[in-house]
């Protein structure tokens, strides 16, 4: 027989009754029925229920055991008595009665039980994640990392995408986030950076003359955590592809996504044929340019009928006056919801910084649609109807009101279309609703340096006529501002997965693309001379994505928190509670590295 275990602890069945087995693993919970000891022993595999009592030679040393011990049983199968089966568990029709118990591993005071689903601190957790890892939840979760991993890359090789490893050791770039640096011995002064993303490489690779490529990336940004993104390094599904167009990416893309959502959905509904939205759309009918499209209300703008002089409401006025806007949010069946509920999204309104939240009431009289409430009285009711279509409104809803600067306006008007739905029970959640954004702005006006920047990704390829592009000049902004660019998100569930782009491959479009915000030749080959060096020697047309793993595994594993779906995170302070990163480096470290340190002083 094997030293530690000849069947693991989900492997017995009632086919198994009679034989002689050994099994290893921790001591998960022991029960003690008086000269009865239920021990429930676990492995990764499973759990299985071995019984000792005072006639068993194992009995002096079972009485000892404790929990989290490892340990190893000898024993006979046996089926449980008639009435104590366990049909929650594969092993739950037998038990195992011992013969013998050796200790592995005996464990001290635990201060996180493994048994049970109490919960502790984030930094208990942290700490001890090894101990954490061992409960049945946080333990799926992993597994279930592992198994969509693998799915991505059957399906990934399955689209005829060849598998990658870029450099981790590179030069810093500035990617809108901080570079983790680095020192490097043998070149004093000068630093390595780990890549914040592939980006460079991936498209190096189809400029090198491969085809479509992929990897699981590891990637390292300095930047502070939030439940959606873990500080310090995360996973992506780095794809680039060469001679595609923005609709081959999406249709390359689109399959592997969807298989994966269904393959792990469990139950729940995966868009067959993500819709497509342009940004400017997003932003005016969600108020964001990630909607959660599981939330049926759609946001419509009512600023032209605010404007009209026959709407005595002063407020809306001087707002649309100094150049604002007014977007209805629509509250079906909300007309039979108490004064508490209007009154609660006026003060959840107040404290996201606006005055207020207006509203109107529809209510069907004499066969005619009419507003009620504090600011119906001041709109004629040929406008409360203009209003009410606009939003889609009927007898029995209500229609709230944002009001200000566009942009203020919309992120407004955008949260209380999610509070709204979440609080009428309106969303349909047992589902993961996807779709593409599209058409973001390539430029915006930068009201603070009165200049014109770039919107978003600077390296995407403008959607406009390259000679036209190359001709634009100082007096064109206003046609500037209006270039789109071939750049793309896929969102879920209100969650970004990922941002993507067709690639700017022709040096002439991309300095001249700089150019125009500001920054000239000199800047751009210093700061990507390697990229634009190669550009020059034969770019085909190229374009990626590279979807978030860990946001894709949140997602499946139904956890509002990344950290859950991570093997070993840091807090939310980029620290490593278990191993004690960061740390500080011996003096004979720094002296190597030719470092001195500049530390700030201690306050206080």
């Amino acid at each position: 027989m094997h030293r530690y275990r000849s069947h693991t602890c989900g492997a017995l069945r009632p086919s198994d009754v009679g034989q002689t087995v050994r099994l290893s693993g921790w001591c998960h919970r022991i029960r003690d029925h008086g000269g009865v000891l239920f021990i429930d022993l676990r492995d990764h595999y499973g759990l299985t229920q071995c019984v000792v009592d005072s006639d068993s030679k194992a009995f002096p040393l079972a009485e000892t055991v404790r929990s989290e011990w490892v340990i190893r049983l000898d024993g006979r199968v046996r089926q449980r008595p008639a009435g104590t089966e366990n049909p929650e568990l594969p092993t739950g029709q037998i038990e195992v009665y011992l013969d013998e118990i050796e200790v592995l591993g005996p464990a001290g005071e635990l201060p996180l039980p493994v048994f049970g689903d109490q919960e502790y601190p984030e930094e208990t957790r942290l700490k001890y994640r090894f101990l954490d890892l061992r409960r049945e939840k946080l333990h799926a979760n992993i597994m279930k990392r592992g198994a969509i991993i693998d799915s991505l890359r059957r399906r990934m090789r399955e689209g005829g995408f060849f598998e990658f490893q870029t450099p981790i050791l590179t030069a810093s770039s500035p990617e809108g986030a901080r570079d983790y640096l680095v020192p490097s011995r043998v070149h004093p002064g000068k630093f390595y950076a780990l890549p914040q993303a592939p980006q460079q490489f991936k498209q190096l690779t189809m400029i090198a003359g491969f085809d479509r490529y992929f990897q699981i990336a590891p990637c390292f940004r300095d930047e502070d955590a939030r439940a959606d993104r873990s500080p310090g390094e995360f996973y992506q599904l780095d794809i680039e592809m060469s001679f595609v167009t923005q609709e081959d990416v999406f249709q390359a893309v689109e399959p592997v996504l969807r298989g994966v959502f269904e393959e792990f959905a469990d139950g729940w509904r995966v868009t067959k044929a993500f819709p497509r939205i342009p940004y400017a759309e997003a932003m005016l009918k969600y108020g964001v340019d990630k909607p959660d499209l599981r939330n049926p209300l759609i946001i419509a703008d009512v600023t032209d009928e605010f404007g009209e002089d026959a709407v005595e409401f002063k407020a809306f006025k001087g707002v649309i006056k100094s150049g604002g806007v007014v977007r209805a949010i629509p509250a079906t069946g909300a007309a039979s919801q108490p004064r508490s509920f209007f009154d609660k999204l006026n003060d959840w309104a107040r404290s996201e910084g606006a005055p207020g939240l207006g509203y109107v009431v529809f209510e069907e009289e004499g066969g005619q649609l009419t507003g009620k409430g504090p600011i119906a009285k001041f709109i004629p009711a040929e406008i409360q109807a203009r209003i009410a279509a606009k939003a889609g409104a009927k007898a029995g809803d209500a229609v709230f009101f944002a009001a200000g600067p566009e942009a203020k306006a919309a992120a407004l008007a955008g949260k209380a279309r999610i509070r709204i739905g979440d609080d009428l029970g309106l969303c349909d959640k047992d589902q993961f609703a996807f779709c593409w954004i599209t058409d973001f702005p390539m430029y915006e006006w930068n009201e603070d340096e009165k200049r014109i920047d770039f919107s978003h990704n600077p390296f995407s390829m403008p959607n406009f006529d390259r000679d036209a592009f190359l001709a634009l000049g100082e007096e064109d902004a206003e046609k500037i501002l209006g270039i789109k660019a071939f750049q793309y998100d896929i969102v879920c569930n209100g969650i970004e997965l990922s941002s993507g782009a067709i690639r700017n491959h022709r040096p002439d479009v991309m300095e001249k693309a700089f150019a125009i915000a500001g920054y000239g030749r000199d800047v751009l080959e210093a700061k990507f001379g390697g990229m634009l060096n190669a550009l020059r020697m034969g770019a085909p047309p190229h374009g990626g994505i590279a979807p978030g793993v860990d946001r894709i595994v949140m997602l499946l594993c139904h956890e509002p928190n990344i950290r859950e779906v991570v093997l070993y995170p840091m807090n939310q302070r980029a620290e490593d509670l278990m191993m004690g990163a960061p740390s500080e480096a011996t003096p004979k470290q720094l002296r190597e590295l030719h470092i001195r340190l500049n530390l700030p002083e201690k306050k206080g």
